[in-house]
């Protein structure tokens, strides 16, 4: 892997120097306070990052639309309707839902609208330097410091080393690694005089991802629970006591960064005389989700698609088509969900009726 490391003594200096360049996107909160991701329209307003931070909805309708069209057709011809989208820098992307966008990239490789936006984006990624309230993306291999295969450059701040061992960590503190992952994120940096990073910087931020890890909370169940749902041995009775209290509101599939159900409709113009195909998101919790033609539905029972949801996010039968789980750990769900079958109220619940 062809990194480069560089020291980043001010994080606004990087901002400017992408505003140059991109349509640069950062966390904001609103006047209530509620974080999401929003145009920076200058390059005073510092970045929101940190687990206080994590907004409630993901990044991923910068790429997987949420109502988009996709073609028409005239009566005659077919005519694709590809989305343009001006180049953009999304600044201070945590771990999780890095890897959730590696999670699409999969599933999406071959979908052109998505990949149109996707090859315009720049992705900055930051290490998180310590633990969500609902998150547990270190079980899952989706955090708390980014892949660098997940993003084109990661910020990772080593103001809050701890009694470490390592020699020049003075001067580390305060400052900042500047990784340039990928030739899209090298390439981003020209112009931009940066200092070389020294060589034991990445060893200082091995230490780092330790002492956030050592913070995260006994999350030991989600294992526990991951194994007995690929072993089928969750009783069809927990999965009916659990799927009682799914409203179908599709807030845990609308929120969850790697689901990616659609559906489409026609839109007919009558002054055109031309109709539009929309795809929109769908949800595998809705009753007629798979309801077939002949009106036979195989999900038609809340218990099956309750299970079934849960096996997409944690069974291995997927892991070799995307090399992971569908869950990052970013917990979501839990949050949304008005029945409180979150993935931790959910995991627990398996744990206790199947290990005790």
């Amino acid at each position: 892997m062809n990194e480069q490391r560089f020291i980043l003594d001010n994080i606004m200096s990087l901002k400017r120097h992408l505003l140059k360049r991109f349509d640069v996107y950062q966390i904001t909160a609103d006047r209530q306070g509620e974080k999401s991701w929003q145009v920076s329209e200058a390059d005073e307003v510092l970045p929101l990052f940190g687990p206080k931070n994590l907004p409630l909805v993901s990044l991923k309708r910068f790429f997987f639309a949420e109502n988009e069209a996709i073609y028409s057709f005239n009566g005659n011809t077919f005519s694709p309707i590809k989305p343009k989208i001006e180049p953009r820098a999304i600044f201070g992307v945590q771990a999780c839902d890095l890897t959730a966008i590696s999670y699409q990239d999969t599933f999406f490789k071959d979908d052109p609208y998505y990949q149109a936006r996707r090859q315009q984006t720049l992705l900055v990624g930051i290490d998180c330097n310590s633990p969500c309230e609902k998150g547990f993306c270190h079980e899952m291999n989706a955090g708390p410091h980014v892949d660098s295969a997940h993003a084109d450059l990661i910020l990772s701040q080593f103001s809050d080393l701890q009694n470490t061992a390592v020699s020049s960590t003075e001067t580390a503190k305060g400052a900042w690694l500047l990784i340039a992952a990928t030739e899209k994120g090298r390439d981003s940096l020209q112009g931009l005089v940066l200092q070389n990073a020294p060589e034991n910087w990445p060893e200082l931020r091995q230490q780092l991802k330790q002492q956030v890890v050592a913070k995260f909370a006994d999350f030991s169940y989600i294992k526990s629970s991951t194994e007995i749902i690929n072993k089928g041995q969750v009783p069809a009775k927990l999965w009916e006591e659990l799927s009682v209290r799914c409203l179908a509101c599709s807030g845990c599939t609308n929120l969850c960064p790697t689901c990616s159900c659609y559906s489409s409709y026609e839109q007919y113009d009558s002054e055109s005389n031309q109709t539009t195909t929309r795809r929109i998101w769908d949800s595998c919790q809705f009753e007629g989700f798979q309801r077939e033609a002949s009106n036979h539905n195989p999900s038609q029972l809340a218990a099956q698609r309750t299970e079934r949801f849960w096996f997409h996010k944690f069974s291995n039968a997927y892991l070799p088509e995307f090399g992971r789980y569908g869950c990052v750990g970013c917990g979501r769900c839990e949050q949304t969900c008005a029945g409180s079958i979150g993935v931790h109220s959910v995991m627990k619940r398996i744990n206790q009726v199947c290990c005790n």
